[in-house]
């Protein structure tokens, strides 16, 4: 199916509206997901609807609620998010630390316990957009453990990303790192399992520790196991992000200890830091600028695929697609389609504008 990101935004909403959610908060979800859609991130994307239908009816997740002030001290904001979309309560806490960090120039904001926050790299976006760098350390916790720790052949701690957000002079030269410590993500085993297509690079091994392409082995009993990127490199990374994640919020790690009721739950430590803080930044932005030019003029090993910075791929994928539409396979379709019957949407009116 191809659709309009239009189109897609709209049926997603009515969907999150139809199961419960407020507009505005139905509205703020799905242009979330569509956002991670736009930018090449399908993983993270519409395709997450009928994981979040299922959680609601499940109990897992609580629409309409809104996140809680636990701690308002000076540099330090803590929210509890207590399991209402992830989206809603990881945008209110970057609005309020934005401004706290705009008032002192640097805040430290922690988020626990909200229903799965999406694309982390929204949240470096919408601080570079306020002129403010930010540092984002998140753990994925609430279910069984899903990436094992280097060495090991079962699952111990989540994907944990990691996401660093730089503004540039301009918007085409904004840095936005955003990444699982994992190999791959899981939505994105999820959207090659859809497709029938097989996971590369050595990413996945199964129940006793084999390595395989197949990515079923993480939705199937006994499990398989997503790998660290970079061995011990991204082992150590994704430790850190659970642990500063927990340390600074109060929320639980995913060792068995604690309740894993199912969902998605993150905690998210989040640092903004002011540039204005350290000097003349149109300098500052000037020397940033030339170190992008140099490193995309580096020639290229093949000619087609020109040297990029992060944050590049997103703003490519996004210009193609708001041209081309949103390419949804046939299972996720399904699936899309049987959440939507789900909670008693008729869908009819949105299909007319398919591709």
């Amino acid at each position: 199916m191809n659709l309009s990101h239009e189109t897609l935004e709209d049926l997603a909403a009515a969907i999150l509206e139809a199961a419960g959610s407020a507009r505005p908060e139905a509205r703020t979800v799905a242009s979330h997901l569509l956002q991670a859609n736009l930018c090449g991130h399908d993983s993270h994307g519409v395709g997450m609807l009928p994981t979040y239908v299922a959680n609601i009816a499940k109990g897992l997740l609580q629409p309409n609620r809104l996140p809680e002030t636990i701690s308002d001290r000076g540099n330090f904001l803590l929210f509890d998010g207590h399991r209402g979309y992830g989206q809603v309560a990881a945008k209110m806490a970057m609005e309020q630390g934005i401004a706290r960090c705009k008032e002192t120039g640097m805040a430290l904001v922690g988020l626990r316990n909200a229903h799965h926050i999406g694309r982390v790299g929204a949240y470096g976006e919408q601080s570079m957009e306020a002129g403010l760098i930010s540092l984002h350390f998140v753990s994925v916790v609430g279910h069984a453990p899903m990436v094992a720790p280097f060495g090991g052949k079962q699952g111990r701690y989540g994907t944990n990303p990691l996401c660093i957000a730089v503004p540039s002079l301009n918007d085409e030269d904004h840095l936005l790192l955003d990444m699982a410590t994992s190999k791959i993500a899981v939505g994105k085993a999820r959207v090659a399992l859809n497709k029938g297509q097989q996971v590369s690079d050595c990413a996945l091994i199964d129940s006793q520790g084999r390595p395989t392409e197949n990515p079923e082995v993480l939705f199937t009993q006994p499990q398989g196991a997503i790998l660290p990127f970079g061995e011990h490199k991204g082992y150590g990374l994704g430790l850190l992000c659970e642990v500063l994640a927990v340390a600074l919020t109060g929320g639980a790690s995913i060792h068995p200890d604690n309740a894993r009721c199912g969902g998605i739950i993150n905690h998210m430590l989040t640092i903004l830091i002011d540039p204005e803080l350290y000097g003349e930044q149109n300098a500052i932005r000037r020397e940033i600028a030339a170190l992008i030019d140099y490193l995309r003029a580096t020639p290229p090993v093949q000619a087609d695929c020109p040297v990029m910075v992060p944050g590049d791929p997103e703003r490519k994928r996004r210009q193609e697609r708001l041209t081309s539409g949103i390419l949804i396979e046939e299972v996720t379709w399904d699936e899309i389609v049987e959440a939507a019957l789900s909670v008693g949407l008729d869908i009819k009116k949105f299909t007319h504008a398919i591709c």
